[in-house]
């Protein structure tokens, strides 16, 4: 049985990415352009980020006043409730700029610093991906009710459909692609969607058998990584660690391991 509160973050967090993923398509403009850039000049963030982010957090914090906050265009808060909110409103910036369908809203709910509560709201699929720790993950679409995920059985790794992501500054994500190309000899192939939410859900649901990344953020991964552990996935980081910015591991269990042992033979967290 879910506890009452996980329950009522969920709601909320269900609440609060659905609006986000409605403002974030149906009112996206002709002439969207950048607001500023990050850690390089193709690292984006436009003004869709922003308003999809004061959204999220106006809305959470108006029900939950005293729960704290940290937002990758800048919301943060220590808050008094031991509940922080974990927020992308748009992960999968470029796309969005581009017109591409692969972005999401990802919001997730620690308690005590331990994610509880995850949501994924992917608008241009018409998909939501949610979980609470300890009771599964589910999803909606365009069939019917809520759909339990579960990761794919494990093939053998040279059978595996991996997904990875590029960082923003040059000499990292030409490391990256010297990694990559050394692996995919090594599996059936890699995809690139442009979104960590979006490929820590298909792991969950299936549609991949593992996922990669370096360099990514605690909102990037927060809720898509809880989702793909109540899915039946394993995450994590280097060997024995938590997922961080040096190194992102998701994938079926058999498939988990494996490839986390090529990317720590490979140097995939370094230069």
């Amino acid at each position: 049985m879910t506890d009452p509160l996980h329950r009522e973050l969920l709601d909320l967090a269900a609440e609060a990415a659905g609006s986000a993923g409605a403002l974030l398509r149906d009112g996206r403009p002709a002439g969207l352009s950048v607001a500023r850039t990050k850690s390089s000049p193709i690292d984006v963030v436009t003004e869709m980020d922003i308003a999809a982010e004061k959204l999220i957090t106006d809305l959470i914090s108006g029900r939950r006043p005293d729960d704290g906050f940290l937002g990758e265009e800048g919301a943060s808060a220590p808050g008094t409730s031991g509940v922080r909110w974990v927020i992308d409103p748009l992960d999968g910036t470029v796309n969005y700029l581009y017109g591409l369908p692969t972005w999401a809203v990802s919001i997730a709910a620690e308690q005590d610093g331990e994610t509880v509560v995850g949501v994924v709201a992917a608008p241009m699929r018409g998909e939501t991906y949610h979980a609470v720790r300890g009771a599964g993950a589910w999803a909606t679409g365009a069939w019917e009710g809520e759909r339990a995920l579960a990761c794919r059985p494990a093939p053998p790794l040279d059978q595996a459909l991996v997904s990875t992501g590029f960082n923003y500054v040059a000499g990292v994500r030409a490391h990256q692609a010297e990694v990559a190309a050394r692996l995919i000899p090594l599996l059936r192939d890699i995809r690139r969607s442009g979104s960590a939410a979006v490929d820590l859900c298909d792991v969950a649901g299936g549609r991949l058998d593992g996922y990669y990344e370096r360099g990514l953020h605690a909102w990037d991964h927060a809720a898509g990584d809880l989702i793909a552990r109540e899915a039946g996935a394993l995450t994590g980081g280097r060997p024995g660690e938590r997922p961080s910015g040096e190194l992102t591991v998701a994938g079926s269990p058999g498939v988990f391991e494996p490839l986390q042992r090529l990317l720590e033979d490979f140097g995939a967290w370094h230069d």
